[in-house]
């Protein structure tokens, strides 16, 4: 199932059958699950958790973890940009569970944690966050303040956390805190008494998912709640890589969402005596679109390229969050004018992936930090500290 611009693109003749398969797993999820509803939960502020459920079903969940041993980077890819074009808070959910969540316990967890929490998340019958931002620390992971300290055969955790995704659903926070001998991870039931999150309320982005304040009061955790593989920040900031790379597709689904009804509209509704599609400043907009949508698909494909040889660098991961977030809103804008004062109304996506992409553009590293890694790669020159 190809829409038109696909078409122009010629996207499938560069992917396998695996590939196209996961997409179109995630787009019939879409369509089935998300699309009827996401205009509603967005102006209700509803998350639906049955749609971890289905998620699980379709093994979509499973595939981060998988595609480091059978090739399935670039199907993941696929799935967060058919996700996203349904809206950029199921995009986010499957980045939380499986780039973050999922992907921590896998790398750095133990057989025991492993075996206690992975089936259960991959069939999206238990729910995981990531808890690494703080109040004050956001784009400086490294002054954390929440700490973990030894008590006999335990661990005390205590500080807090802003912005965690999910956590008021989830069953078990991989939370980062600073210990004696530097950074550790550990899991933390969130049924743990001294644990607390609570919704940020206010949000105009991102409506149809959940964001929380997370406190740790003196949350006691046995010595078997810490991921042994998870020392030192880098450890945390290597999860990020991989929500990253997701986040480079993603955007081109809200991008091509808002796009695709850019052109259709310009075909239906006249103006002047004939189609919108038949003026010329409306078929340079439809083109410029276009030409950014390319770009950025074709960038994020690279980097599932690199990403399954294991040659993707931090770097490279940087410059695609970067730049087809940018390309994405750029899109959204042109589309909206395409549509007129209708473009502002929920009768079309736009304004809603619009509204998205400002917190997309935020989280998991602002273009800020981007631009400073990129800059730091091209010059040797480190400009963050």
């Amino acid at each position: 199932m190809t829409t038109t611009i696909d078409t122009l693109l010629d996207l499938e003749s560069r992917l396998t059958p695996a590939e196209i398969m996961w997409r179109e797993v995630a787009r019939t999820l879409v369509d089935e699950h998300i699309r009827p509803v996401i205009d509603d939960d967005f102006e209700a502020q509803r998350f639906r958790p049955e749609i971890l459920r289905a998620l699980g079903r379709t093994g979509l969940l499973s595939l981060p973890i998988a595609s480091r041993d059978d090739g399935e980077t670039v199907g993941y890819g696929l799935a967060c940009m058919e996700l996203e074009a349904g809206d950029s808070s199921y995009r986010t959910l499957l980045s939380v569970q499986s780039s973050l969540a999922m992907t921590s316990i896998d790398s750095y967890g133990s057989e025991e944690q492993k075996d206690r929490w992975l089936p259960a998340m991959a069939a999206g019958e238990a729910l995981g966050c990531f808890a690494l931002t703080e109040p004050h620390s956001g784009s400086d992971p490294g002054g954390m303040t929440t700490s973990a300290t030894r008590r006999g055969d335990d661990w005390v955790l205590s500080g807090a956390k802003r912005w965690i995704g999910l956590a008021n659903h989830a069953d078990v926070a991989v939370v980062w805190a600073r210990a004696e001998d530097g950074v550790r991870g550990f899991l933390v039931d969130t049924a743990s008494r001294g644990f607390s999150a609570v919704p940020i309320g206010g949000k105009l982005s991102l409506r149809a998912s959940v964001q929380c304040d997370v406190t740790f009061d003196d949350v006691v955790v046995p010595s078997s709640a810490a991921l042994p593989g998870a020392e030192g920040l880098g450890t945390a900031l290597a999860c990020l890589v991989n929500a990253r790379y997701g986040i480079a597709w993603g955007v081109m689904g809200a991008a091509r969402s808002s796009f695709e009804s850019a052109l259709d509209l310009s075909r239906r509704r006249r103006a002047f005596g004939e189609p919108l599609a038949r003026r010329q400043l409306v078929q340079a907009k439809l083109a410029d679109m276009f030409t950014d949508y390319q770009r950025g698909v074709l960038v994020a494909l690279h980097l599932g390229r690199l990403k399954a040889e294991k040659r993707l660098s931090a770097a490279q991961v940087s410059t695609g969050k970067l730049g087809n977030v940018r390309l994405a809103q750029r899109i959204v804008r042109t589309a909206r004018g395409v549509l007129g004062g209708d473009g502002v109304t929920s009768a079309f996506p736009v304004m809603r992936h619009m509204a998205n992409l400002e917190a997309v553009s935020t989280y998991e590293g602002t273009e800020e930090i981007h631009q400073l890694i990129i800059g730091r790669t091209l010059t040797a020159e480190n400009a963050i500290r």
